[in-house]
């Protein structure tokens, strides 16, 4: 693989930007929605109906590959590109944030963090080190720093310990990933919801020096409000010529949120695992398409989406495979789900081309207010 990694802002609306990051293996408009393929698959989807949805970049998990099938057997059977047939740019989470939820029986110290595994209760040790290795042998275009991510509500001083934690291990991931023409290495801010610790944590990734820097440390209970208060400084503090990412993000409003505050990268499950509980995002809102309202309904799920689910079936059948469980409707709920959530990014990317984020962000809600938005 030849080539380099490369970021470029080329337009921007108030704080929205629009940019392209370049890689060996293709281009990542921005701002760029990564769909999450855990276990190297986007549950319910083939890779070929992924990319025909928009997505640009996969997101990959360090955790769950490392214990099943591992990132050795990946690797001998030629990479996770090869493996999961994806030619496109592959982006892997550290880990770090699925040891602390998932694991059983951690023990964390300066070293990294020992846990048994979820699956079969196997003992392993993560560390930044061994986190590097492992996205190596993935073969991930982007690669993130092993840091820790305390669950928040948290007082000040477990956030501080932490955050300073995490920065020591940016180091040591910095080192172990070495040099690597054409793959990058991304830095997480931590600090919780304290202003002066986030600026800290922003100051130390900065003096380590990398190719793309997260904010992580958010989505992670404090809420849509307290999330945005974070989000309209954080930003600020990491470098405008780098990608920034926000991670584990999320819900619609809540991508139109950070992007309007500078954000460029985002991923979540929740494309994939509302279409799996028939749950399909719309302009004007989320529909249930479990509920009985649903049952003689001939109309398409959305009038103005082109995806297969909406130009071939009716809200009717989509509700009747639903309910006799047939797989075919996590297929489409799922297929229509990423394609929103990919046009979404489009009509952003579109906004700040033309200046005009801020009359999109009004659309957006106007057209959300005046729907059929039922309950997640």
């Amino acid at each position: 693989m030849t080539g380099r990694f490369d970021f470029s802002v080329t337009a921007t609306s108030s704080k929205a930007r629009r940019g392209v990051i370049s890689t060996p293996r293709g281009q990542i408009r921005t701002p760029a929605f990564m769909p999450v393929g855990t276990a190297a698959t986007v549950k319910a989807m083939m890779p070929d109906s992924v990319a025909a949805t928009g997505a640009d970049i996969l997101l990959g998990n360090t955790y769950h590959l490392m214990l099943r099938p591992t990132a050795e057997r990946i690797d001998r059977l030629g990479g996770l590109h090869r493996f999961m047939n994806w030619d496109k740019p592959i982006l892997t989470d550290s880990g770090g944030f699925q040891v602390m939820s998932l694991a059983d029986l951690r023990k964390l110290t300066e070293e990294g963090v020992t846990f048994r595994s979820h699956v079969d209760g196997s003992r392993h040790m993560l560390t930044p080190e061994r986190s590097m290795e492992i996205q190596r042998l993935l073969g991930s275009d982007i690669v993130m720093c092993f840091d820790e991510c305390p669950a928040l509500p948290a007082d000040r001083d477990r956030i501080a310990e932490s955050m300073r934690l995490s920065m020591r291990w940016a180091a040591r991931s910095r080192e172990a990933f070495g040099d690597r023409p054409g793959h990058a290495l991304f830095g997480i801010m931590q600090g919780g919801l304290e202003r002066d610790l986030r600026e800290e944590s922003a100051e130390a990734l900065k003096a380590i020096g990398f190719e793309g820097y997260a904010v992580g440390g958010l989505a992670v209970g404090e809420g849509q409000e307290a999330m945005f208060t974070c989000l309209d400084y954080a930003p600020d503090f990491l470098p405008a010529d780098k990608p920034r990412y926000l991670m584990g993000v999320g819900k619609p409003d809540d991508i139109v949120g950070a992007v309007k505050r500078g954000i460029d990268m985002m991923d979540c499950v929740l494309p994939s695992r509302s279409g799996r509980t028939g749950q399909a995002f719309t302009r004007r809102g989320v529909v249930n398409i479990k509920n009985a309202r649903h049952q003689d309904d001939p109309r398409p799920l959305d009038e103005h989406c082109t995806c297969p689910a909406c130009t071939g079936y009716s809200r009717a059948y989509l509700h009747h495979v639903f309910r006799a469980k047939e797989i075919i409707s996590s297929m489409l709920l799922t297929w229509h789900n990423l394609h929103y959530f990919q046009e979404l990014m489009q009509d952003m990317r579109d906004a700040i081309e033309g200046d005009d984020f801020a009359g999109f962000e009004a659309r957006f809600h106007a057209g959300r207010a005046e729907g059929d938005i039922e309950p997640l």
